[in-house]
């Protein structure tokens, strides 16, 4: 397992990957830290967890809309998550997840 140290908010966060995925992390995490400045440009900085938090729900809405064909439409309840290929995407938001609980704790 490789370790990834990437930036959001302009703070470092480290991300655990499966070995050779790490440049995808960092992709991904560049698309959300654009996201979270973002959201603090428009809000503020209300402290991490609610920056993340925002960003996350915006990101899973435009996720559900690009679902949906672009087509507006209740939020239903998310279907089960289907096992994801060991491409490190999961392993990778567990981390991110952690690392988010024990930013929490702390707060």
């Amino acid at each position: 397992m490789a370790t990834v140290t990437v930036d959001v908010n302009g703070r470092p966060y480290a991300v655990g990957c499966a070995d050779g995925q790490e440049e995808r992390v960092r992709i991904l995490a560049k698309q959300f830290d654009n996201r979270v400045r973002a959201v603090a440009q428009d809000v503020g900085q209300v402290g991490d967890l609610r920056l993340f938090l925002m960003s996350a729900l915006i990101l899973a809405d435009e996720l559900h809309e690009a679902r949906l064909g672009g087509a507006k439409a209740p939020v239903a309840p998310a279907p089960a998550p289907t096992p994801v290929a060991s491409d490190g995407v999961a392993e990778a938001l567990n981390a991110v997840a952690a690392r988010i609980e024990k930013i929490a704790q702390n707060i």
